[in-house]
């Protein structure tokens, strides 16, 4: 019997501020490590995509976030080792002030200028968020 296709579902928070991007730089994680990001995680089995990004904002940032105030900004097909599907939502209204809430895993949480990403930004994360503030909701990265 064969087993069906799955692919890997992610999903990755977009919060600007005055113009400005939050971006959290990764550490210790063996994934692009010393690369910045957005706040971002997998999608656990039987989770919803607008609660596994609810789940992520508090586990990483420390920010309480409402369904209702995640608007779809970008969908990502990406091909790297496996398939993936990210799904990148814009917030404009939290409650909180984000911190390092896994200091395991980040060593710095900043406010960058919207299009002025630092150089050692994750290059699938600078094309996603580029094609968002674009009006582009949907690429493909790696086929």
């Amino acid at each position: 019997m064969n087993s069906r296709f799955t692919m890997v579902v992610a999903v990755h928070l977009i919060l600007i501020k005055d113009k400005k991007i939050l971006l959290s730089r990764r550490f210790n994680t063996g994934y692009e490590d010393g690369n910045f990001s957005v706040p971002a995680g997998h999608v656990e089995k039987g989770e919803s995509c607008l609660n596994a990004m609810i789940r992520e904002a508090k586990e990483e940032i420390d920010v309480e976030i409402k369904s209702n105030n995640l608007l779809l900004a970008h969908v990502m097909h990406r091909k790297t080792d496996r398939e993936r599907i990210d799904f990148f939502f814009e917030c404009k209204e939290w409650a909180g002030t984000p911190k390092i809430n896994e200091k395991d895993k980040c060593d710095l949480l900043k406010w960058f200028e919207i299009g002025s990403f630092p150089h050692n930004t994750v290059p699938y994360v600078r094309e996603a968020v580029t094609l968002f503030l674009n009006n582009e909701k949907y690429s493909e990265m790696g086929f």
